[in-house]
């Protein structure tokens, strides 16, 4: 029998509440980015407010309310060009840590453009490309560098969905790829609109604490070949993952952790029952499992914390043709409880998010308490998506004795 919607939501009141940043990019940019691009941090990770204030102020006066028209992707440009241009003189004139600098505000400019979803236009494709670009040349100056690594497809439906899957790798200091010294792995797997270059800060993490880096973007975002709409397509994708890994000398194969972001929480839960055995762990943060595809949920999705309209993104994440099919469809296709995945064994799984998180219901997460293997969980009362700005708290003590078990 399937699992009907909660009759009350903890998310109480606001669960119908209309968020008054929706009204305009002006309520958007004044009461919940203008804060965030000041301190640095998400969705504005490296970027700096003196890059986006000119842009948003020219954007207002325009009348532009919505990220889903080239009118808002192409005001951003020529701050990034402009910042790669003072990045090559930078790295020309061998100040390093400069141009690093300017290379990462570019990309996170990039990165502001191209949201919510690249597949919204081609030039949203084009500025995603471009970020990609700007970052890889500007992390291949970093002590131990970022590169994109295309690895084998190799449980992939070819005809669908090619034979490379690529991922984002960086190695930790002394550790030398085919090198007899082996690293720990952690495998980050990213959200709806935060792709492979946005996560320099968790890396920087990582390689403080010996760990690899190694970043995939889920089903139907970013440069993902798995094949958005079929429920199976992530468990080949991590497969085709995981036997790379296991291919490498310098990681250690006996400890790796699964980190799934937002959209990316659902996989790592997934992951961390239909690959439990080859797995240390697994963090599913800000994480739907079931009800966040149930039609109660995704009829008021629109009015909640996300900065633009969520549905249009969704539709394109899940290949549905419209947002009535993919409300229709989406929880019998892809609920992690009617598909019986929960039920099954998992490693160890830890569960982080925000009581009042408007994007992924934290009923979503306890669900996960309900079967199994006994599951470990923080949960951040009165904080939104994900959990911040406290979560990662319990993240890394948690990742650093898991990593410690084995």
């Amino acid at each position: 029998m399937p699992l009907p919607a909660p009759k009350s939501w903890i998310l109480g009141d606001n669960f119908t509440r209309t968020y008054p940043h929706l009204a305009s990019l002006e309520a958007l940019w004044e009461t919940k980015w203008k804060l965030p691009c000041k301190l640095s941090v998400y969705p504005f990770h490296h970027g700096r407010y003196s890059d986006f204030e000119p842009i948003f102020t020219k954007l207002i006066a325009a009348g532009v309310n919505t990220a889903y028209v080239d009118e808002y992707t192409e005001a951003f440009q020529p701050t990034a060009r402009k910042l790669v241009a003072e990045a090559t003189a930078a790295e020309k004139a061998g100040e390093k840590d400069n141009a690093i600098d300017l290379y990462e505000r570019a990309a996170c400019v990039l990165r502001i453009s191209r949201f919510p979803s690249k597949d919204a236009s081609d030039l949203k494709v084009r500025a995603f490309q471009r970020q990609k670009e700007v970052y890889l040349v500007g992390a291949a100056l970093w002590e131990e560098p970022m590169r994109e690594v295309l690895i084998p497809h190799t449980a992939g439906i070819a005809i669908d969905e090619g034979d490379k899957v690529p991922l984002f790798v960086r190695l930790p200091k002394g550790i030398k790829e085919g090198g007899k010294e082996k690293s720990p792995v952690v495998l980050l797997i990213a959200g709806l609109d935060g792709h492979r270059p946005d996560n320099s800060g968790r890396s920087h993490e990582f390689h403080k604490r010996g760990w690899a880096t190694v970043i995939c973007e889920p089903p139907g975002t970013g440069d993902s070949p798995a094949a958005r709409c079929d429920p199976d397509s992530p468990d080949r994708l991590f497969t085709s993952i995981l036997d790379w890994i296991a291919s490498q000398p310098h990681f250690d194969n006996n400890k790796i952790i699964v980190w799934g972001l937002s959209a990316g929480g659902y996989y790592a839960i997934r992951v961390a029952h239909t690959h439990q055995d080859r797995l240390l762990g697994a963090i599913g943060q800000g994480a739907g499992t079931h009800h966040f595809l149930s039609r109660p949920w995704l009829e008021q999705i629109d009015k909640h914390e996300y900065p633009f309209v969520l549905s249009t993104a969704y539709v394109k994440k899940y290949g549905y043709k419209d947002w009535e099919e993919l409300m229709d469809n989406a929880q019998k296709d892809f609920s992690l409880v009617n598909s019986g995945i929960l039920q099954g064994k998992s490693c160890r799984l830890l569960l982080v998010n925000g009581t009042q998180d408007g994007l992924m219901p934290i009923e979503d997460s306890m669900l996960c308490m309900l079967y199994g293997r006994p599951k470990e969980g923080r949960f951040y009362d009165g904080m939104l998506h994900m959990g911040y700005p406290p979560a990662n708290e319990s993240v890394w003590p948690w990742m650093e004795e898991v990593m410690a078990s084995k």
